[in-house]
């Protein structure tokens, strides 16, 4: 009614209703999706950094005979695991910009709804959230090697 040149606004106020609640209902199931998503991921972050890590066990207690210090030890696992957050997050940014590209040129009349700000503080954080859980899985499988005795060690 702002605009000089719309004189009345007429619309099915049921009809907005029902669409509000159809779209309430699929964003809820779209969230519980994407959680599940996440779920898988950092299980499967998990499961690939604790291989690796399995793999260079009888490395880990080498290091340790030597007399090297934990820290030492840790260090090259977290370094790779810090490149495998970097790149598994970068791949993931790539793959939604191809997708947001791809949603703007079939649909153009979503570029108003698109705000940049956020997109970009959703790929920071897809980016802290990859490194963070890159790192902490490799800490936690280095941790478990180090503080395994010999006899658990061929388990």
């Amino acid at each position: 009614k702002e605009h000089p040149l719309v004189k009345d606004v007429v619309f099915q106020k049921d009809l907005v209703d029902d669409i509000n609640q159809n779209i309430q209902k699929i964003s809820l199931l779209l969230l519980g999706f994407c959680l599940l998503l996440f779920i898988i991921s950092i299980a499967l972050i998990n499961n690939t950094i604790r291989l690796s890590v399995y793999s260079k066990r009888f490395l880990i207690r080498t290091m340790k005979l030597v007399g090297a210090t934990h820290g030492f030890i840790r260090k090259p696992f977290l370094y790779n695991g810090l490149t495998q957050g970097i790149f598994g997050a970068l791949i993931s940014i790539l793959l939604l910009m191809i997708t947001l590209v791809g949603i703007q040129k079939e649909m153009p009349e979503l570029l108003a709804l698109q705000d940049l700000p956020t997109v970009g503080i959703i790929m920071g954080v897809m980016l802290i959230i990859g490194i963070l859980m890159s790192l902490l899985a490799a800490n936690m499988a280095v941790s478990k090697y180090l503080q395994m005795n010999e006899d658990n060690l061929y388990r």
